[in-house]
């Protein structure tokens, strides 16, 4: 009996939602951004991102 394979692979779309690359770059992205905002912050104010928020 002859290996039985597939001759066309399905198309399917990008998930639109859920753990897609696309999804977690622009997290990775949004997360870099966050943490550089934040070490702006305490370089200008002089005290920590707790502290400017009144949580401390």
């Amino acid at each position: 009996m002859a290996d039985l394979q597939p001759t066309k692979v399905p198309q399917t779309e990008d998930p639109k939602f859920g753990f897609n690359d696309y999804a977690e770059r622009l997290n990775g992205r949004a997360a870099m951004i966050g943490f550089l905002l934040i070490l702006v912050i305490e370089y200008l104010t002089g005290k920590g991102v707790l502290a400017w928020l009144g949580l401390k």
